[in-house]
């Protein structure tokens, strides 16, 4: 009897029925702004916590206008329920993204920070406005993820990448939260700061470059990253399974995908606790622990055994 190889799978993420207007001009905007910070960057030489001023600026126009183009593909899902609903979502997320770069920016051209600013009540409201927007913006996306979760794609691993994305990139937003809580030091001499990023250091000290994680302690900055781009990174890679399938028959097969895609989000999710607890245990990203570094040498053996194993068997 003769078997029927599996079909190549279209080499395309799902296409939005319309792509959310609101969200491409921020993301526009926010290219924009991206050009703007990195001229003043090199023109403005000031500092703040031992940084380039607009590089904060920078960094944030970048990550929100990827997150704006990810979010207004969310929206336009064909099959999406409540779209009007998700509508809504997309336009808050707007308000409250921009209330967060518009603090952010007049902080820089300020020479002061932002974040955990509570120095004059002026900082206080802004940093206020500014907490007060990363909330609405998270919970708009758990808003539009339960609208997803009700919403699945023919396509098993497509659905899975999706949620997946969704789930761990709501978790890495989250994280966010942990470095608000004042730390000892503060607690015993409040000097006008209420949260760091940094852990077991102060903010402002030797860091990686552009990025500024911290080199000394631990940075609750790297698994916020990590998590918070998981929207991108796992369709992203099932996308590039898909491509791939062009020329491996064994990616042909839709229960290989799924399985991978499966294997790949557990071990993003188990990558992104193990940086949340070397952040929280005060260590570096590039000095981790003997513990720290067996917990990642078994991660990349529970990722890559089951991933060669379910390749294996599709051959």
């Amino acid at each position: 009897m003769s078997t029927i190889a599996p079909s190549t799978p279209r080499t395309t993420l799902p296409v939005p029925v319309r792509w959310n207007r609101p969200l491409l001009v921020l993301a526009a905007a926010m290219a924009v702004l991206s050009v703007a910070c990195l001229v003043l960057a090199v023109a403005d030489p000031r500092e703040v916590l031992g940084q380039n001023a607009w590089f904060k600026p920078l960094k944030f126009s970048l990550s929100i206008g990827i997150y704006a183009v990810s979010f207004a593909w969310l929206v336009g899902l064909p099959g999406l329920r409540r779209p009007r609903l998700a509508g809504v979502a997309a336009w808050v997320t707007v308000v409250g993204l921009v209330a967060e770069i518009v603090v952010i920016t007049w902080a820089a051209a300020a020479g002061t920070t932002s974040h955990f600013n509570v120095a004059t009540r002026l900082n206080t409201a802004l940093w206020g406005v500014m907490a007060a927007s990363i909330a609405a913006v998270w919970v708009m996306t758990l808003l539009v993820g339960l609208l997803v979760f009700r919403s699945p794609l023919p396509d098993r691993a497509r659905t899975l990448a999706l949620r997946a994305g969704v789930v761990l990139g709501l978790i890495g937003m989250a994280l966010a939260f942990l470095m608000t809580s004042p730390t000892q030091d503060q607690l015993d001499d409040h000097r006008g700061v209420v949260g760091a990023h940094a852990v077991g250091v102060a903010d402002g000290g030797p860091g990686l470059p552009f990025l500024g994680w911290s080199t000394e302690g631990g940075d609750l900055r790297i698994p916020h990253f990590v998590g918070l781009h998981a929207l991108q990174v796992i369709p992203l890679g099932l996308l590039l399974l898909e491509v791939l399938s062009r020329r491996a028959t064994a990616l042909r097969d839709e229960r290989t995908r799924f399985r991978l895609v499966l294997v790949a989000s557990l071990g993003y999710a188990a990558l992104t606790g193990l940086l949340t607890v070397q952040a929280l245990l005060g260590q570096p990203l590039l000095r981790p622990s003997p513990a720290v570094l067996t917990a990642a040498a078994v991660l990349a053996l529970a990722v890559s055994v089951p991933a060669a194993a379910t390749l294996r068997r599709a051959r």
